[in-house]
């Protein structure tokens, strides 16, 4: 059983209807299957386009090659063996990538997320009696607080408006005794500042997905090739870096053959040129977040994207 959804603005449960959900005057809309919480044009939009297109190419089962699993297990620590049975929300779930990890590890798993997303979520993973999905708010999340054994939000607090808000309301939503599971992005000096400054992402963010589908395709076709035929030249690898705008893997991941690597480096570079909100922390803020919201058992270190951490809230 899944927890029953929750008005946060009245402080009630919302009943079931044919094809909504409703609680006093709000009306929530269920469309194949789906809960939608939210309308359509949130500054997640285009993250919502961009993982319908690409919605296979970061899944372990398409790539033959445990990333995600990797990823997520090292975030987990401990829990990656003590998911079974547990009840489990993935805040920011996207198309899938960490959903396919958590339903193999035997989660009751709500997948949420803000953009139209859900629908490449559904199409590769099923709503099941173990999997639900809802379209959300990740600072509005419709459950009583102390609901989730565990809470995973993993490559979007740095996206959000205000990434502390974002923490405090997912660790809100986590039991006593359970535990958060999040990452955050923290400062690349190579290639950062020109992302953050530069005319493509300026312009590409205020720009329908069809436009910026088009402009970060023209990007990946023309800096590519570059990237992998200096991959295992330092010196010209540092300095193609701070040129080019797109992201590549042929360091991180050069298991994944050349096909893999286009696409992957499709999907980033439209990931990270098209991003509303680009926040960065250290460890020792994010630490600090969690240690002020009364975390204990904290763990978090440099890895992945930036900064992974893990805590549990008190019984």
């Amino acid at each position: 059983m899944f927890p029953s959804f929750y008005s946060r603005k009245y402080k009630k449960k919302f009943e079931v209807k044919t094809n909504a959900l409703v609680c006093e005057d709000i009306t929530v809309p269920v469309v194949d299957g789906i809960s939608r919480f939210v309308h359509t044009g949130s500054y997640a939009s285009l993250f919502g386009e961009q993982w319908k297109k690409y919605k296979k190419t970061q899944l372990d089962s398409y790539t033959g090659i445990p990333i995600s699993a990797t990823r997520l297990f090292r975030c987990l620590g401990p829990l990656k063996d003590n998911l079974r049975d547990k009840l489990v929300l993935e805040a920011g779930c996207g198309a899938g990538r960490f959903t396919e990890v958590l339903l193999q590890q035997g989660a009751r798993l709500v997948s949420a997320d803000l953009s139209s997303a859900v629908e490449a979520n559904k199409e590769n993973f099923a709503l099941s009696d173990t999997h639900q999905i809802i379209q959300a708010d990740i600072n509005d999340m419709p459950f009583e607080n102390g609901t989730f054994d565990v809470v995973i939000c993993i490559g979007v607090i740095q996206h959000t408006p205000s990434p502390e808000e974002t923490i405090a309301n997912l660790y809100n939503l986590v039991k006593p005794g359970g535990y958060l599971v999040i990452d955050h992005y923290t400062q690349d000096p190579g290639q950062f500042f020109m992302r953050t400054t530069s005319w493509h992402r300026r312009r590409l963010r205020k720009k329908p997905f069809h436009e910026t589908l088009a402009a970060t395709t023209k990007l990946v076709k023309r800096y590519l090739p570059w990237h992998r035929r200096f991959a295992n030249n330092r010196v010209m690898r540092i300095l193609l870096n701070r040129i080019s705008p797109i992201d590549t893997y042929y360091q991180a991941y050069p298991q994944l053959n050349d096909q893999l690597q286009y696409e992957w480096s499709l999907l980033d570079t439209h990931d990270s040129l098209t991003d509303w909100y680009k926040h960065l922390r250290n460890k020792k803020q994010i630490a600090s977040v969690l240690s002020n919201l009364g975390a204990t058992e904290i763990w978090c270190e440099y890895g992945g994207n930036g900064v992974e951490a893990r805590c549990q809230k008190p019984l």
